[in-house]
């Protein structure tokens, strides 16, 4: 009964607004030339050798913690929590600093393809917004299944209604942050434009802001934070520097609104409580044998259990999103009924960005929680079809 229950609230979860489309059949040459095709497969390979690096340097980290670190947190003899914290704490901190080159290393893989400058202190500066909220949050988490699992049985029953609480309140409190950490657009069409299309997604109200990132990136993202009260759409200062046209610029934040109009962020706590209980229960029996999560000393096994299972999480997690994402853009269609500056937005990606139109499989499933750009643009095609009463064209490489 409770697997059924489970799957029906899974299915209503991944329902969307958008109807069913056939999304394949365009092909890239139509929209983008070999030399931009050429520019992003090489970028991509770069970034996918340095997203595996990362996470086999991750990995082996782990692997030495939970080798080196228990007998140390075992003679430490400070008590359960706070040797949870210390334990915790050197946990983080070690992950941080085994990830730092790689981060650093594609910074300056931006900067070599010419997505941005490579200036270390501005791309330092900016990861404090979330970096600090997200350890504070690492920690409480921490502390809150050591103490659990030390003293009850089926601790995870009790921790996971608490963990799905704090990531609701991780994700309200981030609309404020991000707000905090961003200023209201200079351009006063931005701002007119994103209050009319926010009353056509019936969202009227819903802030939008601007953060700075030019300092160490010429790539171009927007995003939303927050819900009810907390609820933020913030682009990056780099949508507005001239490169995209105003109603392309529309179509993003119409995109962004449209998250908003779906409750997105809302559906994706819904995830969390889907699949905290699973998730904890595995954790718990992987961790027995080594005495439970209710040691401290067992906290780099259990980080090393957790990562794995992220891992294989990632296809369905990307899964879900690109759904997400896909209704975004729909409900951005009929809120701006402009499919041509649809297709330039994903057009100018592949410049802007140097995404794949068309990525390999296993980028794919593994890697891309957004549609691909040929999905985004085949998407536009069809509700153009549909606005018209006729049929999208679809063409070979050189169709005009």
């Amino acid at each position: 009964m409770a697997a059924l229950a489970w799957c029906a609230c899974a299915w209503l979860l991944t329902r969307t607004s958008v109807p069913s489309l056939h999304l394949s059949g365009l092909h890239e040459r139509r929209y983008f030339s070999a030399h931009e095709l050429a520019r992003a497969r090489s970028y991509t390979r770069g970034e996918d050798a340095l997203y595996a690096g990362g996470v086999i340097a991750q990995l082996a980290a782990l692997a030495v913690l939970v080798w080196r670190l228990p007998a140390s947190v075992r003679g430490m003899g400070l008590g359960r929590i706070s040797n949870a914290i210390v334990a915790g704490m050197v946990l983080l901190v070690t992950l941080w600093f085994v990830a730092l080159p790689f981060s650093l290393a594609g910074l300056w893989w931006q900067h070599h393809w010419g997505l941005g400058p490579f200036d270390v202190g501005s791309w330092l500066v900016s990861q404090w917004s979330t970096l600090a909220p997200e350890a504070a949050l690492a920690m409480a988490l921490i502390v809150l299944l050591v103490g659990t699992a030390g003293r009850l049985r089926r601790w995870w029953l009790v921790a996971a209604p608490v963990v799905v609480a704090f990531a609701a309140a991780f994700a309200f409190v981030s609309g404020w942050l991000m707000a905090a950490a961003s200023h209201a657009p200079r351009e006063p069409w931005v701002t007119a434009d994103a209050a009319r299309l926010a009353r056509i997604e019936r969202v009227g109200g819903t802030p939008v802001r601007v953060q700075d990132v030019s300092s160490w990136t010429k790539q171009v993202n927007a995003f939303t934070v927050g819900f009810g009260p907390s609820t933020h759409v913030v682009l990056w200062d780099t949508l507005l520097d001239g490169r995209f046209s105003r109603r392309e610029v529309d179509f993003v934040i119409a995109h962004e609104l449209g998250h908003v109009r779906s409750r997105h962020i809302l559906k994706a706590i819904g995830w969390t409580a889907l699949i905290v209980v699973p998730v904890l229960w595995l954790l718990a029996v992987a961790t027995r044998r080594r005495g439970g999560v209710g040691d401290p000393a067992n906290l780099p096994f259990a980080f090393l259990v957790l990562t794995v299972l992220s891992l294989l999480a990632l296809p369905i997690e990307n899964g879900v999103s690109r759904r997400y994402e896909a209704e975004a853009d729909w409900r951005a269609l009929n809120t701006t009924r402009d499919p041509a500056a649809d297709k330039r937005v994903f057009r100018h990606f592949a410049r802007t960005s140097l995404e794949e139109p068309n990525p390999p499989l296993l980028d794919y499933v593994f890697l891309e929680n957004h549609p691909t750009l040929m999905q985004r643009i085949a998407m536009a095609e069809a509700w153009r079809a549909r606005a018209t009463g006729g049929r999208s064209s679809r063409g070979g490489p050189g169709s005009p």
